[in-house]
């Protein structure tokens, strides 16, 4: 295959994997704001929980099928995933009860920025100015259109870092065990969805309970939330698919900031079918600003030097033997 082919053929695919997750993405917070705001469904963790075992069912299916083949993945890195995973489930839904909306935006923002800090640390990453600077505008383009009252408290505060903190180490983690152990989406689906599922379904209606003061046990499930659940849980399983397969292909840096196309997409849609107000002046410009980086930020980090990981590499035997012979060769010259 020609270069070019293969390099378009490359940038269709990445296109392709994105646009599926941005489509499941935006489909599934349309559909969980319709359960859980007009239908009064708040059992945000317990309903996760249902998502990862219709995952598990999608992978035990493509098992069968023949299309996910055996693959390794050591259980202490298994449960070094899951808690990191479920520790951001339940963090961010800590965080958004006991946070100001305001708040609760800003600390998803931080999610990048800690990205950033664990890719340089962890992989070596370096990144050039204009990529650092197009990160800066889609930071501060969605803010202003996010951020509305900020307060803030103690305890808030406290959740707010466990919740930026985990989801960060577990979309750092994903691409760090897909490249270690060369586990595809699916595989890497099909070892940390069953856990997940049954981690989530245990504990997730206690942690409802704890949250929302209801017994998930106890809520009239009528024809259109069973629904709507069904539906949720189905979408569930592309967004968790596409979500391996944007990070494995990018990173998840990455994956955060052009996540944030989301963002704009899913406020659009809001105004257009749930919203009460109009789409103001300033939500206006901070979604144009927010474009306008992710825009930057893709043409700037595939730029040469625009993130890069910096490679360390020891000098080979032949590279040293002809040192020394050199060196060997300027001392006899001496003599």
């Amino acid at each position: 295959m020609a270069p070019g082919s293969k390099a378009e053929r490359k940038a269709a695919l990445d296109a392709g994997a994105w646009m599926f997750n941005v489509v499941t993405s935006v489909g599934i917070i349309m559909v969980n704001k319709a359960l859980m705001a007009t239908h009064g469904f708040s059992f945000a963790t317990t309903l996760t929980g249902l998502h990862f075992a219709t995952t598990t069912l999608m992978t035990l299916v493509m098992k069968w099928l023949g299309y996910i083949q055996p693959s390794y993945l050591p259980v202490p890195e298994l449960i070094k995933f899951v808690f990191f995973a479920n520790l951001s489930i339940v963090g961010m839904n800590v965080s958004l009860m006991w946070n100001s909306v305001g708040f609760y935006q800003i600390a998803k923002l931080c999610i990048i920025p800690v990205l950033c800090f664990l890719e340089i640390l962890f992989d070596k990453v370096r990144y050039s100015r204009d990529t650092k600077l197009s990160i800066m505008v889609v930071l501060v383009g969605v803010a202003v259109c996010t951020v509305t009252d900020v307060s803030v408290n103690s305890q808030g505060l406290i959740a707010a870092i466990i919740a930026v903190w985990s989801t960060a180490l577990q979309q750092h983690y994903v691409h760090h065990l897909q490249r270690k152990y060369s586990l595809g989406s699916f595989n890497l689906l099909g070892h940390t969805a069953p856990a997940q599922a049954a981690s989530l379904l245990i504990l997730g209606p206690f942690v409802d309970f704890w949250l929302t003061n209801k017994r998930v046990d106890t809520f009239n499930y009528t024809a259109i939330v069973t629904f709507f659940i069904i539906l949720s849980c189905i979408i569930a399983v592309g967004t968790n698919l596409s979500q391996f397969i944007c990070i494995g292909r990018f990173t998840a840096v990455s994956f955060q900031v052009l996540g944030h196309m989301k963002t704009v997409l899913v406020l659009t849609l809001g105004f257009l079918f749930f919203g009460k107000e109009g789409l103001n002046f300033h939500v206006a410009i901070g979604m144009i600003l927010a474009v306008i980086g992710m825009i930057w930020y893709g043409n700037a980090s595939s730029k040469p030097g625009g993130k890069e990981r910096q490679v360390y590499s020891a000098p080979s035997e032949k590279t040293q033997k002809h040192n020394i012979l050199s060196s060997q060769s300027e001392l006899d010259q001496k003599v």
